[in-house]
Parts: structure tokens; sequence; C-alpha cells
């Protein structure tokens, strides 16, 4: 450029900006929008630990008087007893009870994971191998169908499920199945005789698997439609077939996906309470002999026996209650806690 020629300057815009509209006033108004929706963000985000405080708080407050009376022995005795409730209140480590009022729930955290485990020992294969039919074995004109299908079955109630148990699957395996697994499988401990009616951790474990396997089948499709297309065809180019392709390349990619949705699925068994109501026998104190013996969950028998609490003057019933509401709201924080953990640990780095 010719150093003797003037330089053209663009012409000045009256609102103070520049020539191309960018004005200092629309520049604040972008920035103050920006600090607006950082707030909202900000505030959206810090609602859910809020909430959980919130509901930490509360099962604390209203728990204290149980912690305080019930102690460690709460989680290591199977009696629950509201006590003699036409007798005076007696106070007992500093608290006011009925006579020989004894709360401790070892059978209910029992029944609660083991039917849980059930669940997804049942539920795991069932999900991924129909996750992988849907994915690479339905024509895809009829995929969007049947994923359809398999997620609707996902918003089914709980209640539905807990209605189908009692009226048709406690008889046909209290008359047809657990006779049969008795006899078959009765070297096997906790699998032999008696199988009693029907009522139990087994059918409470079917129960809650058919509830489950929804939720993994939607989640691990769609971890396998997100495989990328290149890995397939160079499996196939090998001259591996598709079934070699799903289970050498595919299923090892889906590890951390399998681990997130297996929390899911564990947490949902852990608090499901109508199912398991109607089909698990509510036994209390005492442990279960085998897989067809009537149980108890945490979340089943807090809604069973809160009528019954409510009849105790001296509260400490429902305290008790209260106590196990903060008990399983803290083991399935640990399960998440422990499924981060996992996920962290298989992460390639």
């Amino acid at each position: 450029m010719d150093p003797l020629l003037p330089v053209a300057t663009p012409p000045s815009n009256p609102d103070g900006g520049d020539f191309f509209g960018k004005s200092r006033s629309h520049s604040g108004g972008m920035r103050r929008s920006t600090d607006v929706f950082g707030i909202l963000v900000a505030t959206s985000a810090g609602i859910v630990p809020l909430v959980i405080l919130a509901l930490l708080a509360f099962l604390l407050y209203n728990a204290w008087p149980a912690l305080h009376f019930n102690g460690w022995g709460f989680l290591t005795g199977n009696s629950w007893n509201l006590g003699n409730q036409y007798g005076d209140l007696v106070k007992v480590r500093g608290v006011e009870v009925l006579p020989g009022a004894r709360f401790s729930i070892l059978f209910l955290i029992f029944g609660t994971l083991a039917s849980s485990v059930i669940a997804l020992v049942l539920a795991i294969p069932i999900g991924v191998g129909a996750a992988v039919f849907l994915a690479d074995a339905v024509p895809p004109r009829l995929r969007n169908s049947a994923s359809l299908l398999v997620e609707l079955l996902a918003a089914v109630p709980s209640v539905v499920f807990g209605l189908w148990g009692y009226v048709v699957l406690i008889p046909f395996t209290a008359r047809h199945v657990y006779p049969l697994l008795g006899h078959v499988l009765a070297f096997i401990p906790f699998f032999g005789p008696p199988t009693y009616n029907g009522y139990g951790l087994l059918t409470s474990g079917i129960v809650l698997a058919l509830m489950v396997v929804p939720l993994i089948t939607a989640n691990m499709r769609e971890a396998i439609a997100a495989t990328p297309a290149a890995l397939r065809e160079a499996g196939l180019s090998t001259g591996a077939t598709r079934f070699e392709v799903v289970r050498k390349i595919v299923l090892p990619r889906l590890r951390l996906p399998l681990i997130g949705v297996s929390t899911l699925a564990l947490g949902r068994a852990l608090g499901e309470t109508m199912a398991v109501l109607m089909v698990s026998g509510n036994a209390i104190n005492g442990l279960p002999h085998n897989v067809y013996s009537p149980i108890s969950t945490m979340a089943a028998f807090m809604v069973s026996q809160l009528d019954s609490a409510l009849q105790d003057p001296s509260g400490m019933a429902v305290s008790s209650i209260t106590e196990i509401g903060l008990i399983l709201l803290v083991l399935s924080m640990a399960v998440n806690g422990i499924a981060r953990l996992l996920v962290s640990r298989t992460q390639p780095r």
C-alpha cells in the first residue's frame, strides 16, 4: 500500500458501536442475558443437592429418637414389636416407649437386597439379549415399532405388575414351578423344599425383574446402536459372523453403559413398594429359609406397618419407620457411589 494514500475509516455508528451494528448497548444486553442464564443454570443445578440435603435433614430430625433408642441393634436384630399398647409408657435410654417395644430390621435389609439381586440376575441377561435382538436382528422397518413396545412396557404402573403377580404368577409357580425346582435343585443350598405357597423371595425377584427389564433393554439398545459402523464392518470383513461381531466387538464396548443401567435398575428395585407388597408374603421377624420363603422389604414394610405404627402413643414406631427410610436413602446413595467408582476405574485412561 502506498503510504501517501489516505486510509479509509469505517463510518461511525450513532449508538457508539462500530459500523457493523455491534453497539456497546447491544453488547451490554448480551452480557446481561448471559449472566441471567448462568444464574438460572446454577440455580437449577443446585436444586438437586438441596433436595437431597433437605430429605436427609427431614429424615434425621424425625428419626433421631429412634436412632437414640435403637442404636446399632436396629441393623442386626430380627424383632419388630410395638410393645404393650395397653401399658403405661416407660422411659428407656432417655426416651418414652411402650413396655416391651423393640425395633430391628435385619430381615428387611436382607429381603430388600436379596430380592433386588435376584431381579438383576434375571433381568440383565434378558435385557441385554433383547437389546441385541432389537438392534441387530429385527428388520429396520420393524425396529422402531418393537422398541416402542419395550418402552411402553416400562410405563406400566407397578401396581399392575403386582396384580399380575398376585393373580397369575403366584398360583402358577406354587403349583407347577416351585415344587419342580425344589425337587431338581434340592442339592443346592437355599433352593430345596419346602416351597410354601408362592409368596416369597423368588416371586418378588421375578416381578422386580420384569419391571426393570424394559429399562435395561431401552438403554442398552441405544448403546449398541451407538457402536461405530466402521467397527462392525471391520469385523465382518475379517470373516466373522454377525454373532461373533456382537460378542467380540459390540458387547465388550458396553461395560460402562451396563454398569450405569444396572445401577438405575438396582435403584428401581430397592425402592419398589406396591408390587413387592402384593407378592412377597410380608413376613417379619425372621430371615427366609430358602428362596421360596415369604419376605418383606424396607419400602413395602414402611407402607404395610405405617397404620399400626400410628397407634403407638409414644411415636417411637413412626420414628423407627422414618429410620428405615433414612437407611433406604443412604443405601441407594451408596449404590450410586459404588457404581460411579466402578465406572471411573473401568474407563480407559
